[in-house]
């Protein structure tokens, strides 16, 4: 059965045309964005990247991935993505971040996710998911036009992820404590150890040798990132899946320096967003072979759901 369209917002680098489109799968989108900004694929064939950070999209799974309404720039032989090129679509961009200002808006842009496929839940944040528990019951069923009751079992079933998500959380929060003590313990046993061998000079010089390295990289990840994978105590299940792809894009040692961490503990935060990121790919792979199964319906028959005692 093919893929349900996904809605996708188009535009030149020089911003002087933007389009919304809708495909079923990325070379879809890009014959699709080739006519409609008359761009000549034979000749120029165009790369299709995100339009926040240039990240060029080429991966069939990572495009079903992507929420709808994703901003993408097209780029034709031999131009490449700037942040400067965002300037000349500031019209553009600012009317499509009017959208998300309130708080209205922003449960309505996450009700259409929803609408478009349900299975969009498992790629939204904890902040998104509160969003949506937190609608009226009525308006969130008149919005996506479906009956209060299986609007409850949708809004069960988010408490339920959030749920799910909290106990990780707290699971791994717990585990990481008895890991830093562990940790603390052999620091400390070590520290003895090593004072009742090496004299104090020796180890001056070493101190002196480690202090006096270059400079650290620097990182590329948004303040909010890394507000959030400092403070939070299971950071990737807070984060969206495309910031979870960004931070694992990041060098490893910038992130270590930007989070003032040891680059061991870095490395740890990668794997468990790649982790988490696998695990929602798995579960959105999971609903599409379900759903290619069913009897020929192009959505998640809403009454599927399990339905719960909502959580407070």
């Amino acid at each position: 059965m093919a893929a349900p369209l996904k809605r996708c917002l188009v535009r030149r680098r020089d911003g002087r045309e933007q389009h919304g489109l809708a495909a079923s799968c990325l070379r879809e989108l890009r014959d699709k964005a080739s006519g409609i900004l008359a761009i000549d694929k034979a000749r120029e064939p165009i790369t299709l990247v995100l339009a926040e950070d240039g990240t060029i999209v080429d991966d069939e799974d990572y495009f079903l991935c992507l929420p709808s309404n994703t901003k993408f720039v097209a780029l034709a032989k031999n131009e490449k993505w700037s942040s400067k090129s965002l300037d000349s679509g500031t019209t553009w961009l600012s009317e499509s971040a009017d959208e998300v200002d309130s708080a209205t808006e922003k449960w309505k842009q996450l009700a259409r996710q929803l609408k478009d496929d349900l299975s969009n839940i498992i790629l939204m944040s904890e902040e998104d998911l509160q969003v949506l528990i937190d609608v009226p019951r009525s308006d969130l069923a008149e919005e996506l036009a479906q009956s209060q009751t299986k609007i409850q079992v949708l809004q069960d079933t988010l408490q339920q992820v959030l749920d799910r998500r909290e106990e990780e959380r707290q699971s791994r929060q717990l585990l990481e404590l008895y890991l830093e003590a562990l940790k603390n313990e052999d620091s400390i046993l070590s520290k003895v150890a090593e004072s009742e061998t090496v004299p104090r000079k020796e180890m001056d010089v070493v101190d002196t040798g480690t202090s006096s390295r270059g400079t650290s990289p620097k990182t590329a990840l948004s303040d909010q990132i890394l507000a959030a994978l400092k403070e939070k105590p299971a950071p990737e299940l807070c984060l969206d899946s495309q910031d979870l792809e960004l931070v694992l894009k990041e060098d490893t040692q910038a992130l270590a320096s930007a989070l003032r961490w040891d680059k061991q503990k870095a490395e740890a935060l990668q794997q468990a967003c790649d982790q988490e990121l696998s695990k929602r790919l798995q579960q959105v792979q999971t609903l599409h072979s379900l759903r290619s199964t069913s009897k020929g319906k192009k959505t998640l028959p809403w009454g599927d759901w399990p339905s719960s005692k909502r959580k407070k």
